[in-house]
This record gives C-alpha cells, sequence and structure tokens, in this order.
C-alpha cells in the first residue's frame, strides 16, 4: 500500500533509474517499481516541479509520449548543487521540522538528521542563522503521521470526521489504503460505516486513533487523480450557485470554475456536474444561505423541494 514517505522514496529513485535508461519504456518502469502506470504517469508530472534550485530554472525535463519516457537535461541538472543562503536557510528549518514529525520512522529519520548535518556543515553562517526559525505542525500534522504508520503498519484507524456539506461530525472506522495530496491532504480508504470506498481530508479529521486492528481492505484500483480529485466533463451542465458568507464552505468543498465575491461577502459560484439535480440537497442545506441562480429548471426544483419539507414540518 503506497503512502507519501513511500512515493517519496519511489521519486527519488526514480531520477537515478531514469538517468542511466534514457528513453525507457512506461510498461517496464512502472514493473520495476512495482506500481500501476498511472502511478507512474503521476510521479512523472510531479517530477517536472522538482530540481536543483528552489526558485526553478535547473528543474527537470522529463516528459513521455504514453510509451516512452525522456529526460532532455540530464547534463545540465547533474552539475554539484549551489544553494543560495535563503535557499539554505529554508531547506535547514524544513528539515528539521520534518525530523520531529510524529510517526516519522526512525530509519528516515536518521537519515534526515545526517542530511540535514552535511547540509549545516556546507552552509556555514546561514545554518547558526536557520537555527533560530521553527515550524511547528499543528493537528493535520499530526494525523498525517498517524495515517502514515497505519499504512505502514497495516492497522485500522477510528476517527472523528467533519463533514460541512451535512454539519455534522461522523465516527468511522477505516482501512487506509494511500495518502495523496491535490490542493489539500487526503487519506483514502475503505470506511466501514459507508461501506464503500471513501475520501477524507485531513484538515478535517476532529480526533484520530490507531487501533490494533489489522487493516484488510477490498483490493481496489488506484484512482488516477492527475487532474484534481474531482474532474467534470467539460460538456457537463453549469449551475451558478450563490452563497452568504455562511456558505463560502460550498467552494472549499465543490471543484468549480468560477468563484467571484458578492458586495455581502458571499460568493457566485460556477461549477459543473453530471448530475445537477444533487445539488438540490445542497440547496436545502444551505438554506437562508443560498440559492441556486441557474439553470432555472433546476432553481424552480429546489424552490419545490424547499416548500414542501416546511409544508412537511407545518403538518
Amino acid at each position: 500500500m503506497a503512502n507519501a514517505i513511500d512515493q517519496t522514496r519511489r521519486m527519488l529513485s526514480l531520477v537515478t533509474y531514469l538517468r542511466e535508461r534514457p528513453g525507457a519504456r512506461v510498461s517496464d518502469v512502472a514493473r520495476a517499481f512495482g506500481v500501476t502506470e498511472a502511478e507512474l504517469i503521476g510521479d512523472l508530472n510531479v517530477l517536472p516541479l522538482c530540481g536543483t534550485s528552489f526558485r526553478g530554472g535547473d528543474l527537470l525535463d522529463i516528459d513521455t509520449d504514453g510509451e516512452r519516457i525522456w529526460w532532455h537535461n540530464v547534463d545540465d541538472v547533474a552539475q554539484p548543487l549551489r544553494l543560495a543562503a535563503d535557499e539554505a536557510a529554508a531547506l535547514l528549518v524544513a528539515a528539521r521540522a520534518v525530523a520531529n514529525l510524529p510517526g516519522l520512522r526512525e530509519s528516515d529519520r536518521q537519515a534526515l538528521l545526517r542530511a540535514t548535518a552535511k547540509v549545516e556543515a556546507a552552509a556555514g553562517e546561514v545554518a547558526g542563522a536557520s537555527a533560530g526559525l521553527s515550524v511547528t505542525f499543528e493537528a493535520e500534522g499530526s494525523v498525517f503521521a498517524d495515517v502514515d504508520r497505519a499504512i505502514t503498519e497495516g492497522r485500522r484507524l477510528w476517527m472523528r470526521y467533519y463533514s460541512p456539506s451535512r454539519d455534522a461530525l461522523t465516527e468511522r472506522e477505516v482501512d487506509p489504503i494511500r495518502l495523496f495530496t491535490v490542493g489539500h491532504t487526503y487519506v483514502e480508504g475503505w470506511c466501514y460505516l459507508s461501506e464503500d470506498r471513501r475520501t477524507f481530508r485531513l484538515d478535517r479529521v476532529a480526533e484520530i486513533r490507531i487501533l490494533d486492528q489489522a487493516s484488510d481492505p477490498p483490493r481496489v484500483e488506484p484512482r488516477d487523480l492527475s487532474q484534481g480529485l474531482v474532474q467534470p466533463a467539460g460538456d457537463d451542465p453549469e449551475v451558478v450557485v450563490e452563497v452568504g458568507p455562511g456558505g463560502r464552505w460550498v467552494a472549499e468543498y465543490y471543484p468549480h470554475d468560477l468563484a467571484e465575491e458578492l458586495p455581502d461577502g458571499g460568493l457566485r459560484i460556477t461549477l459543473r456536474t453530471p448530475d445537477p439535480g444533487s445539488l438540490r440537497r445542497l440547496a436545502l442545506r444551505l438554506g437562508r444561505d443560498g440559492r441556486i441562480v441557474s439553470p432555472q429548471d433546476l432553481a424552480d426544483s429546489a424552490q419545490r423541494a424547499a416548500a414542501q419539507a416546511l409544508a412537511a414540518y407545518g403538518e
């Protein structure tokens, strides 16, 4: 089962592997690393954002035609790494913060501390200046560590999870499958409350515990998340929703094309969905904090549903 640290290890190894095998086949590389081709393509989409400078410029020029992988600037990035003072300071602060992350495997911690010591020795005075800076991980960092540990040890999780669409906390037992980041950090796993695969945002986990029970999620094919967590099609119907200040969470919870500020502190949100009717529940959930603007038939349908609900309360 993949996790964030395993992915980082794999990507570091992938750089060395590809440097020695120009034009390597996607299928061969995926097989060598024990991942699906979709997971490998996901790694390849991240590698061009990495390089020898925090400012960019010396980024890895790696691409693929879907069959073979090409690295075009191997010689350029093979030069010795030279960090500016601010880059060295940022790297040292980040490394010290990660080394103190709860749940980090001891072998990983020791490797990180050894690498940090080498950077400190090379950085000289900058290392001393950076020692006055620190980063503290809040709740999400602790949740990340527990989830990563549960995945590594093959154990089940218990969590209290907040769902903004229902404004409710639920208690769940989850067999975690993988951690990933798409804007926010998520854990994907098998949820016994829903009896289905579910995705949970780490910053919405109110409480978490690692259980003694072994994790045994059903075998599921990893989804391709390279284009985002939710991927509406371009020809899906367009829906416009206006929300007040109390409904701004909708823009965070629903993928959207546009979110425009309104004078009252609310938002006008344009989104696409293959099933516009499903947004009637959103309109009922929002109440006074929002309304569907278009399409008109959906807005009318939501108003009728609200009227029927009010009438039922009256009865």
